[in-house]
């Protein structure tokens, strides 16, 4: 059916790239590109010789001329950004100079200043819909599917929706005294930040790792819940009806939760530059380079995921509660694909995300969250691609 542009060369982008290509009936034709070219090719090599055409290329996702340079010379159909969150807006720049649409898996982040917010990209709305293309934001799992549930939800099961809580577990094991199962640069900057829910019409911001819940997880069994800021709640918050309260939680071991308060302590996890032997350091990017590459995590991880919503609400004037959610295996995914499961549940909805736009499923010029289009599409290829989801229609409430 047609060619994307694969910006990226990590965890998440080798599950897109083994995704697009177990889909080559809409993915005929990719270019994976990156800053580092032999990762793209090594990407490439894995995987030529099947039906998907594979390019590779060279380009660095900060200059929008290198961008639009090379979507001119590669003619895709759409630019599946799995780069760095603080590229957002130069790649989108570049689509909006070429006219290609875009997908991507996380909101963007200015690099000096841990903030998580939509608004930046929100403001590019007049001009993709003025260029006639389409901008789908956060097509990962968290965000991404997490909205494409609520939407699900909205669609099928309530008529107004009171309360959303989200719940990313991960019961998987690497090995390691502590590393970070994506990069460790964003995932550090997440944690560290202050909490906050929603609520009332309001976001609430809360002290970081202030708010604990234990939770007993369907596969995985009682966890440890902390409630953080994650930037789907602020989409959410505009796009499902008669929402009351939006709270997201994500497991953490008191090992890992430890050592980071150590880190954080030494000054480890500062985004601030600092002087060392005449060169200006950011000290969460030298901790970066020392800690584990996520993407080799995958032959050591064992265990599974839990990601999912419960959702409180009324349907023909009665209350009524829904569970839905996806466990993953990180063996599995590593048999499969490669990678671990954080890779793989974030990696096969950016391939779905796209295909929706490519098909013409969910193709509408502007800038859009995902819970904005018909969930069922979606929904249905999560299963058949990887992702199965499971329903509780009596659940465990958080407190």
């Amino acid at each position: 059916m047609g060619k994307a542009l694969i910006i990226g060369a990590g965890g998440v982008a080798s599950v897109v790239v083994h995704k697009c290509c177990q889909n080559s009936e809409v993915f005929e034709e990719i270019c994976i590109a990156s800053r580092t070219k032999s990762k793209c090719d090594a990407l490439r090599d894995k995987l030529a010789g099947g039906k998907t055409k594979i390019r590779t290329a060279q380009v660095d996702a900060d200059d929008v001329g290198q961008l639009v340079a090379l979507i001119r010379d590669f003619g895709p159909d759409i630019v599946i950004n799995v780069a760095l969150p603080y590229q957002d807006l130069t790649i989108m720049d570049a689509c909006l100079e070429t006219g290609v649409d875009y997908v991507d898996t996380a909101n963007y982040e200015p690099p000096e200043t841990a903030k998580f917010e939509y608004k930046w990209q929100w403001a590019y709305r007049e001009r993709f819909e003025k260029a006639g293309i389409t901008a789908l934001l956060g097509s990962g799992f968290d965000p991404g599917v997490t909205g494409v549930f609520s939407a699900y939800a909205q669609k099928h099961y309530f008529d107004e929706i009171h309360q959303i809580d989200i719940v990313d577990a991960n019961a998987g094991d690497h090995g390691y005294p502590f590393a970070t199962n994506f990069n460790p640069e964003i995932n550090i900057r997440e944690v560290t930040a202050p909490g906050s829910y929603f609520e009332d019409g309001r976001f609430i911001e809360t002290e970081p790792m202030s708010i604990k819940r234990v939770y007993d997880l369907p596969e995985i069994g009682p966890k440890d819940i902390y409630l953080l800021h994650h930037e789907e709640m602020e989409s959410l918050a505009k796009n499902i009806r008669g929402i009351r309260r939006i709270r997201f939680w994500m497991t953490f071991s008191q090992s890992y939760l430890t050592h980071l308060k150590v880190l954080e302590n030494v000054g480890m996890t500062s985004i601030e530059p600092i002087d060392f032997e005449g060169k200006k350091i950011v000290p969460l990017q030298f901790l970066k380079a020392v800690l584990p590459d996520p993407a080799s995590l995958g032959p050591r991880t064992k265990g599974k995921t839990n990601i999912g919503c419960i959702f409180q609400g009324v349907k023909n004037g009665r209350e009524r509660t829904y569970y839905v959610y996806n466990v993953c295996d990180h063996q599995a995914c590593y048999r499969e694909v490669g990678s671990q499961a954080i890779s793989y549940t974030t990696g096969v909805p950016a391939m779905i995300g796209a295909m929706m736009v490519m098909t013409g499923r969910w193709k509408k010029p502007g800038v859009y969250n995902v819970e904005e289009f018909d969930p069922d599409p979606f929904m249905e290829a999560l299963g058949k691609f990887g992702l199965p989801w499971q329903e509780d229609f009596s659940p465990a409430l958080i407190d």
